[in-house]
């Protein structure tokens, strides 16, 4: 069974950046649409980006000019770049398929907060 493994999530003040990454088990990024997705407490996932078998990419418009979504589909990896972090961008985040086909992992904590 494929496995989600996110990292990079942290504590950063606002306008900060922080680089998140997510790897698999399985080679199944060059086949896959690879997305983002956070949950903040209480709520349901979220859609944060997503792209078309590692070409265009797509952001909601609450993270786009922000946020970018880029892969290594040879180390099986996709990552999500985070500039001018805002209060509002805390939460946990996760890959996953775009739409959603796995289970999810146990997602990276991704806190902003002066």
């Amino acid at each position: 069974q494929v496995q989600l493994v996110e990292s990079g999530g942290g504590l950063v003040q606002p306008g900060g950046s922080l680089k998140l990454s997510c790897t698999t088990s399985g080679s199944i990024f060059s086949t896959q649409n690879m997305g983002w997705y956070r949950q903040r407490p209480g709520m349901e996932h979220q859609w944060v980006a997503s792209d078309i078998r590692g070409g265009n990419t797509f952001y909601s418009d609450s993270v786009k000019g922000r946020f970018t979504l880029s892969r290594d589909n040879a180390k099986n990896t996709v990552y999500l770049q985070m500039y001018s972090l805002r209060l509002e961008d805390t939460a946990v985040y996760y890959c996953n398929t775009a739409p959603v086909t796995l289970p999810w992992g146990h997602g990276t904590q991704v806190t902003v907060s002066s």
